[in-house]
Formats: C-alpha cells, sequence, structure tokens
C-alpha cells in the first residue's frame, strides 16, 4: 500500500509488536524514538521500520510535527498511528480504497478503545482522529509554543488541520491500552502540565481549531472543556457525565476505572491552574 506511517514512541516495546504486525502491507514505516530504555528499537528493527531518533529541546514543533517537516516521506499519504492503535483488515482496504480518491485531501479515523482488557463502548471512549491525509497538506495546529518535556515531546491534544477536503471513514482503529496503570498516570500527568498551561496561555492562532458546539467532534469538545473547566465542581460532574449519562458503568470495573481516571486528570488540569496563578502573582 503506498502509504507513509508515522509512530511515535517512547518505551513502547509491549505494544509495538501487534501494531507493526498490522502493517505488513504498507510501504514505509518511520518509528520516531525518544531515547528508549526497553526492547522499543530492537522490536521496530526486527519488523523492518526505520528508526529515528528525535531528542526534544522545548518549544515547537513536536514530534509528530517534525517527523512530518524533517523525513524524506516517500508516499504521498500519511498515517499516523500511535504504538497501541492497530490497524484492522477492513480498515486496510477502506484506507487502500480511500487514498485513490482525487476530490479528498484527509480522513477521519474512529478510535475503538480496550481498557485493562475489555473493549469501552460506552464511556464517552469513541471518538474521531484526522490520521489520514495527503503529505503537505496535513499540519498540527499549534496551541501553546513555550513548551517543555515536563509537556511531553509530542503533540497532546492538538489536532492535525487539513487544507482541503475531508470525510469520515468507516472502520475504526482498534486501540489496545496494556500499559500499566501506573505509565498511564505518568503520562497523563504530563497532558495535564500542558492543559493547564494551554488553558492560561488564553492567545489563539489563525491555524487552531476553534471551538464550537455545532462543529466536528474536536470542535465540540473544545468548546464543552472551554465552558465546563472553570465551572465549580467540574471534576465530579465530569465523572458522572461519564460514568451515569454516558452510560460508563455499563463497560464494568474497567469503565469504572476509565471514568475515575479521566475526571482526577480534570481535577489535576484545575489543581494546577491554581498554582501557576499563585506563582504568577
Amino acid at each position: 500500500m503506498p502509504l507513509t506511517v508515522i509512530i511515535p514512541v517512547r518505551n513502547e516495546a509491549r505494544n509495538l509488536p501487534r501494531c507493526l504486525e498490522s502493517l505488513k502491507s504498507v510501504g514505509e514505516i518511520y518509528v520516531i524514538d525518544s531515547q528508549s530504555t526497553d526492547e522499543t528499537v530492537s522490536v521496530a528493527q526486527s519488523h523492518g521500520a526505520k528508526i529515528v531518533q528525535f531528542h526534544y529541546e522545548g518549544g515547537w514543533p513536536k514530534k509528530r510535527q517534525w517527523a512530518m517537516d524533517t523525513l524524506p516521506l516517500a508516499y504521498d499519504w500519511v498515517l499516523l498511528l500511535d504504538a497501541d492503535e492497530v490497524l484492522t483488515p477492513e480498515l486496510e482496504k477502506e484506507i487502500q480504497e480511500a487514498i485513490q480518491d482525487q476530490h479528498t485531501d484527509g480522513y477521519y479515523v474512529a478510535l475503538q478503545m480496550y481498557f485493562l482488557g475489555r473493549r469501552l463502548r460506552y464511556c464517552g471512549a469513541t471518538f474521531w482522529k484526522l490520521s489520514l491525509f495527503r503529505k503537505g497538506l496535513g499540519r498540527y495546529e499549534c496551541r501553546l509554543r513555550n513548551q517543555d518535556a515536563s509537556m511531553a515531546d509530542m503533540e497532546v491534544h492538538e489536532h492535525v488541520v487539513v487544507t482541503g477536503a475531508t470525510r469520515k471513514l468507516t472502520h475504526p482503529l482498534i486501540h489496545h491500552n496494556v500499559e500499566s496503570l501506573s505509565r498511564f498516570i505518568q503520562k497523563h500527568n504530563e497532558y495535564s502540565n500542558w492543559e493547564a498551561r494551554v488553558w492560561l496561555d488564553g492567545s489563539r492562532s489563525d491555524e487552531e481549531i476553534h471551538p464550537s458546539f455545532w462543529g466536528t467532534q474536536a470542535q465540540r469538545r473544545r468548546w464543552l472543556r472551554r465552558h465546563f473547566l472553570g465551572l465549580p465542581g467540574a471534576p465530579l460532574l465530569f465523572f458522572f457525565y461519564r460514568y451515569i449519562f454516558s452510560l460508563g458503568f455499563l463497560d464494568g470495573v474497567p469503565g469504572l476505572i476509565f471514568c475515575t481516571m479521566q475526571s482526577v486528570q480534570f481535577f489535576h488540569i484545575k489543581a494546577k491552574i491554581y498554582e501557576l496563578r499563585l506563582g504568577r502573582g
């Protein structure tokens, strides 16, 4: 398949084999590593992927955008994957047909999430990512230029913006979260550092996706986040929204843990905003 896949990693030896096994028919795979200390590099090499080391020094661009700007991509279409995502045969076939369409320049792909060994059917866990696009026509929005390694070395909740027509694909990516909860918490601690800084920064560039309740899923989520985060008791309200209103309780214990983790991250963002405001004072 005439497609370049970019996978950002750091200590992903546990996730990476399943992801790379699903990409056997893809023309080119770049694994962008951040000095992993586990077997990530040897796993990638054993599957024929090209390994590139990324040394983050702060600021912008971050990992994925750096790769798109820097690497000699061989194909006209780019697919962005995480190490815990898997391309299904059905989605592979759909992508093969989609990239023949001369009138579409980008495609949204749904994520089907598995958490603690169980597929999350509720919890508001299904969302769309603009993961497939023509080379040169897709770029990440930059929501915060003054960043550092404490906020992760790759894009957190920035989204790809495509110049041209976009549409949705039918078949989802499988998202297998097989990390320990300790690693999950560690990563989301970095994400909340970033979220707190974005919230306080207040500036917006023209390339940034604008919040809109009636827009795309990404725009609607951003609108809700902007209006919801400042409310008293927002973390608790968010938990009830995900666990009760979105029927997260039907996902069993994994659903309870997932909804709780999400609401705790909301609390962390609010607490860090408070801390940053104290520092500014």
